[in-house]
């Protein structure tokens, strides 16, 4: 009977070791490289094959996005009526999706030619000028089931117009994915559209990947076994490891920073000749003298300039500047801490810098945020490339060297969380509870906190904390957020230290609150997999 019921559970596991590899292109042809992964690590490398072909599934939705942004086309959104099954990615009945919700959603309603009123000749005349396949140019072959070589696809990827601005909104892409897994693995350097369809030798079964962009714009495309959103999941590992992190070539917004803003300087000498220096950009090595004294060696490859007034500023690029930060308040390493710090250096940027025109403008204090006046280290510009665009929304932040407290993340926790194995976004979880990583341009918190559910909760501890403390596996935590469940079943997210319910309005929520409380608070205990056991226990905390 145990040999019946193991075979059984191999079976699973056996289907998959016998799954074949995902196929990883990286880079536009001829330079382009084809890699082979399973669910760890790269198996092999090599040149991509001419002949190599896959479905065109939902990709032909990011060609309309192009064409609709670099035509200048009016935005005409979709108003979901609750008569149509594929709603389900679009909105609910009522509501209305426009065009980056719809592309990162993989709405075809909104990008169908009846929706948007498309004119075949119009399309057909645009994509000729630009040299694209027929395949392509021809509104009629732009249908998931068209098969089309890789190589092609990449290379239309390489020159896509609008390419910048879809880099900037698929990032959305990674910040919805399921349970945050390949978020924490990938961080901000993938931008991509992913695709599905029926897999080519059994009408049953699922392929399908994702193409578009790593953050500089090399395009990128993949395709295996399963969906894209099971293939972000199973692989997360293994791309995080076989993805480059490139530095982006988007310029970036500017930040314009009042160097040494608290120590006034008396003079600036270049090191090569010794003489002082007048207003105007500074290239080369020089030294600070502060009218206290005190001086500083510094480095300029034409982004530092002396002012009439003597006083020195910077205009950096924006991850540029978290680099830099990143280099004077703390370190590269260990990486997962630095990811988190460079993403809280981020936020705290756009949270707090004020504008010149174009630019973002924040002192360089101990106030705000202390910037190194040199070129950063090539540790701290790989983890800015890491997180690109990536912040927090939902909290103020703050970080400090060793002090906890709300809000805020201290470096030497971070440190030692990273050392117990954290990934960058749970130690972010800690530090911010009531916080969601986001973009840039579009902040938004996935958490809607339910501030009166976390006061009661915190207030019921107290009482609860005599009977609690004799159950075996128990730990008190108040580094936890309440948040509004938007769909589904109240739940726990034990890594971002997140209570889901869907309110504080009857007897059954308050039951619900606590039963998540006590899976949290049991997390490293075997009771708290005990569903019979926490459902007893949050009974007789609530109702005895």
């Amino acid at each position: 009977m145990r040999l019946g019921w193991l075979c059984m559970a191999l079976l699973p596991l056996l289907a998959r070791a016998g799954e074949a590899p995902l196929q990883l292109a990286i880079g536009a042809p001829p330079a382009t490289q084809l890699l082979h992964l399973n669910h760890q690590q790269v198996l092999s490398r090599g040149p991509l094959p001419a002949e190599l072909s896959a479905p065109l599934g939902s990709l032909w939705k990011l060609f309309v996005y192009a064409y609709l942004v670099d035509s200048g086309k009016t935005e005409v959104g979709y108003t979901c009526k609750g008569q149509d099954r594929d709603e389900v990615y679009c909105c609910k009945a009522g509501e209305r999706i426009e065009r980056d919700q719809a592309l990162t959603q993989s709405c075809g309603l909104y990008f169908s030619p009846a929706n948007l009123k498309l004119d075949a000749a119009a399309w057909r005349g645009y994509w000729q000028q630009r040299q694209a396949p027929l395949w392509l140019s021809d509104m009629a072959q732009l249908q998931p089931q068209q098969r089309v070589p890789v190589a092609q696809l990449l290379q239309q990827l390489a020159s896509l117009p609008a390419q910048e601005q879809a880099r900037r909104v698929l990032l959305d892409v990674m910040l919805h994915a399921p349970e945050g897994i390949t978020l924490g693995a990938l961080g901000g350097r993938l931008r991509v559209k992913t695709w599905s369809w029926l897999a080519d030798h059994d009408a049953q079964a699922r392929q399908g990947g994702f193409a578009g962009w790593l953050v500089d714009g090399t395009p990128v495309w993949a395709g295996g076994t399963g969906t894209s959103q099971r293939i972000l999941k199973d692989y997360a590992q293994a791309l995080g490891s076989a993805l480059p992190t490139p530095a982006s070539e988007a310029p970036g917004q500017c930040v314009e920073v009042q160097l040494f803003a608290r120590y006034p300087v008396r003079q600036v000498r270049s090191k090569a000749s010794g003489q002082l220096v007048g207003a105007g950009a500074l290239r080369g090595d020089y030294e600070v003298q502060f009218s206290n004294g005190n001086r500083l060696p510094i480095s300029s490859a034409g982004e530092l300039f002396v002012g009439a007034d003597g006083q020195l500023t910077a205009r950096l690029n924006r991850e540029d500047y978290v680099a830099r930060v990143l280099d004077r308040e703390a370190s590269a390493q260990p990486a997962e801490a630095a990811k988190a710090l460079a993403v809280t250096i981020r936020t705290y940027l756009l949270q707090s810098a004020t504008r010149n025109g174009e630019c973002l403008v924040i002192a360089d204090s101990s106030a705000s945020q202390r910037v190194a006046p040199r070129p950063a280290s090539d540790g701290a510009q790989q983890i800015a490339a890491w997180t690109s665009d990536l912040v927090l929304a939902g909290s103020p932040v703050n970080y400090h060297s060793d002090k906890t407290g709300p809000d805020r993340l201290a470096w030497q926790a971070a440190v030692e969380q990273a050392g117990q194995g954290l990934r960058y976004d749970a130690i972010l979880a800690r530090a911010f509870p009531r916080a969601s990583l986001s973009r840039w341009d579009q902040p938004s918190a996935a958490c809607q906190a339910l501030g009166n559910a976390e006061d009661w909760l915190k207030k019921q501890q107290r009482s609860w904390r005599q009977r609690l403390q004799s159950e075996p596996g128990y730990v008190e935590t108040s580094e936890f957020a309440v948040c509004q469940l938007s769909g589904g079943k109240p739940h726990v997210d034990r890594e971002r230290q997140r209570i889901f319910v869907r309110g504080m309005y009857s007897l059954q929520d308050r039951l619900d609150l606590t039963h998540e409380y006590l899976h949290l608070a049991f997390a490293a205990h075997p009771n708290g997999q005990d569903e019979t056991y926490i459902e007893g226990l949050a009974r007789h905390l609530l109702l005895e």
